[in-house]
């Protein structure tokens, strides 16, 4: 292991090009260099090296019992490149680290790896390898953020929810502390986006004030606002409570909501986002939706989601255990929620409220499309349910199905995280296109796959969403009243809604 007090020369140290090609293999490790530490003379004996990122260089280095040497090309053009590459690389995924969670303001732990080593953060370059060796996890399909202030650290924060503002602000803040106090071993004061094996720099410096800011590539700052979406709206598992909500306070928190609504209609989004966590939760106790109180719930939950999007007549909402509120009024003014459109119709779809339905589908998808934390496979979905629900021409339906399907293919999707599209958004569409097509073998093996991704996605997660595949729900709603064959007892699919014996008026 090399020690940090080791001397470290640069390419034209005594001694260069006396090692064997055989120790140059032995001892070459891939090296992250700052850029503006290179001088003129250095760089012109680099020709080899190349930048990996803004701030960034990549170049090889030997390490050697005393010192830590940059291999230049005239080291270079003695070995095979591709043998060189192998060797550097394996060598520094073989340096030893040590890793750590650093809890910070906001809920959010940053990920350190350190060491003794001169080549700890060059591990950097490889992040996904370098983290399943460290902790045995991989890194998300989003990658992650990650700052190497100093030649003997990296730190890292994987992208998976709506905290990723949070953990790219922390990073921030680190990063420009360490970098300033890394005196001689300092790398870069940076934040960078890990994806795909590439590197981007997040940080833009002003040249002559020196002061910092975030310049996000649209694809990264697209992903951040939709994960922020989806976990304020509880769709994702990373950061729910340990402990799941007690009904009774669920249900008294929805009906203050509809309560005030005379007063505010503004929060009729939030009220019901608060009847569709009630109407999950109560699943958690009750799961085939045997008792009045579930039933109520949902059909809560259809009431306001139907209002949010198409106005209302006054109603009564009733939540359970005697709990009843007046639902006021409401004009329709459909807000640019796309996600909140299909919660919307996916529960008319269950809870088979038709007049429901065609009302939801005579929304404007222009008004749906100026939601701009949805991929657009989203939109066609949309359209698609559009279209097929109001009685339109199957060609059309297939037309808008088949544009979802190849919208969701993973170069399109910039928005949604992956497993949360695969496992999660896209097991609806799967399901429809064996509906429509009366696959009634494929049907019924999607709608057992899309349920085991639903429960693999939520894992131990006590969160509300985590008892219902509400998508796979409606799609299964559909093919039994059309009476296609498949199994009706499965996990995740509340029986005595499914079967239409617990759905009673509304």
């Amino acid at each position: 292991m090399t020690s940090q007090h080791m001397h470290e020369s640069g390419p034209n140290a005594s001694g260069e090009g006396d090692e064997s090609v055989e120790e140059l293999l032995r001892g070459a490790h891939v090296r992250l260099l700052a850029l503006d530490s290179l001088t003129p003379e250095i760089a012109g004996a680099l020709q080899y090296a190349r930048v990996v990122a803004e701030g960034l260089v990549f170049a090889y280095a030997l390490d050697r019992p005393t010192s830590v040497r940059i291999l230049t090309d005239r080291d270079v053009e003695r070995v095979d490149i591709e043998a060189l590459g192998a060797a550097a690389y394996g060598n520094l995924m073989r340096v030893p680290v040590e890793h750590d969670e650093v809890p910070v303001e906001g809920g959010v732990r940053l990920h350190t790896v350190y060491g003794d080593s001169h080549f700890v953060a060059s591990k950097a370059l490889y992040l996904s390898e370098a983290v399943r060796q460290t902790t045995g996890e991989p890194l998300p399909d989003e990658g992650a953020l990650v700052v190497v202030p100093s030649r003997h650290n990296f730190v890292y924060y994987p992208i998976t929810d709506g905290s990723v503002v949070d953990g790219l602000n922390s990073l921030a803040a680190y990063a420009l502390g360490a970098y300033e106090d890394g005196g001689k071993t300092a790398l870069s004061p940076r934040v960078y986006w890990w994806h795909r094996g590439r590197l981007t720099s997040l940080t833009a410096i002003d040249p002559d004030t020196r002061t910092f800011s975030f310049d996000l590539p649209p694809r990264l700052l697209a992903l951040m606002k939709s994960l922020t979406r989806l976990d304020r709206a509880g769709r994702l598992p990373t950061r729910m409570a340990p402990q799941a909500p007690q009904n009774g306070e669920l249900a008294h928190f929805a009906a203050e909501l509809i309560d005030g609504l005379a007063q505010d209609s503004a929060r009729l989004g939030e009220a019901f986002s608060a009847a569709v966590t009630l109407a999950h939760a109560r699943c958690a106790d009750d799961p085939g939706a045997a008792h009045v109180d579930t039933w109520y719930a949902w059909a809560t939950a259809v009431q306001l989601g139907c209002a949010r999007f198409t106005g209302a007549e006054p109603q009564e909402c009733h939540l359970g255990e005697d709990l009843v509120v007046s639902l006021p009024a409401l004009d329709a003014e459909p807000p640019a929620d796309a996600r909140g459109w299909l919660d919307a119709l996916y529960l008319a779809v269950v809870c088979r409220k038709m007049d429901r339905i065609r009302r939801l589908c005579d929304v404007p998808l222009e008004r749906l499309r100026e939601d701009d934390s949805v991929d657009a496979y989203v939109l066609h979905w949309i359209d698609t349910l559009q279209t097929y629900l109001s009685n339109g021409s199957m060609d059309d339906t297939v037309q808008a199905l088949t544009a979802a399907m190849k919208a969701s293919m993973p170069d399109a999707v910039t928005h949604a995280p992956m497993d949360f599209m695969n496992q999660i958004d896209y097991q609806p569409v799967a399901l429809f296109h064996r509906l429509i097509t009366a696959d009634h073998t494929g049907f019924a093996a999607t709608l057992t796959e899309a349920l085991k991704d639903h429960a693999d996605f939520w894992g131990t997660s006590t969160a509300p969403r985590a008892r219902v595949a509400l998508g796979p729900l409606a799609m299964a709603s559909l093919a039994f009243d059309w009476d296609m064959p498949f199994n009706r007892q499965q996990a995740h699919l509340p029986t005595y809604l499914l079967n239409r014996e617990r759905i009673e008026d509304i």
